[in-house]
């Protein structure tokens, strides 16, 4: 089955531009977005203890199979373009994938160093299972099994570095046009954030676009440092396909 392209899956871990990144679809004219909407049912399923655990099970459909239907019905709104801000960490071994085969997927990554040191901030003593690095490589060749080739991928760092190049560039691999609004948004909550949004958001709420590029790589050392060596092979092997 070839991939709809006006069903759009950006599959990152977290602390890695997807919000910002969602924020700037839905700043088009033309697209409907969802904010990880297998989050529910990944708590439930695996009975993860996130913040706002309960919250989230109460907000979404906590059936894998009842939200992938969903993911391929009528996109809202009317419009011409579905967004789905997804995380690796949430499609599960038991849940089926075969959905994916209906979406064009695209693979946001950052480098291993950036995401452990904003993960840290808010959860403590991070594992490699939370940063979602191996879950996004073992998509990433599953996707790249069904098409015969790499799927897209594209690196947050590079975003920030030059967004409407980096943007432009996304618009025209996925065939659709670029609009200078995906570069700005207002401040604050959104209607479509996840419920979870007053714990992870708050610096994405102070923007209203896209951060200045980022600077030397954290440090880090300890249990963290051990992380970064178990993440990074998963992240280089992905950025060798970049856009």
């Amino acid at each position: 089955m070839r991939p709809d392209p006006q069903r759009i899956a950006m599959w990152s871990g977290p602390r890695n531009l997807s919000t910002a990144m969602m924020y700037a679809f839905a700043a088009r004219s033309d697209c409907a977005v969802v904010d990880e909407p297998f989050y529910g049912a990944y708590l439930q399923a695996s009975g993860m203890d996130h913040p706002m655990r309960e919250e989230v099970i109460a907000s979404q459909s906590a059936d894998a199979s009842v939200v992938a239907r969903g993911l391929l019905g009528a996109i809202p709104k009317g419009k011409s373009l579905h967004y789905q801000k997804h995380m690796t960490l949430h499609m599960l071994p038991q849940f089926d994938r075969g959905f994916m085969r209906g979406l064009t997927n695209v693979f946001l990554i950052r480098h291993p160093a950036r995401v452990i040191a904003s993960y840290a901030k808010k959860r403590e003593a991070p594992t490699l299972a939370d940063i979602g690095f191996a879950q996004q490589a073992e998509l990433f060749d599953e996707v790249a099994s069904v098409l015969g080739h790499a799927p897209l991928v594209i690196d947050s760092g590079d975003i920030r570095a030059d967004p409407r190049s980096a943007l432009m560039g996304l618009c025209q691999a996925l065939g659709v046009p670029f609009q200078g609004s995906m570069l700005h948004w207002a401040a604050g909550p959104k209607p479509y954030d996840g419920v979870w949004a007053p714990h992870w958001y708050g610096a994405v709420h102070r923007s209203t676009g896209f951060e200045e590029p980022e600077g030397a790589l954290p440090e880090l050392s300890g249990m963290f440092g051990d992380l970064l060596e178990q993440a990074l092979p998963y992240y280089t092997k992905l950025r060798a396909f970049l856009l």
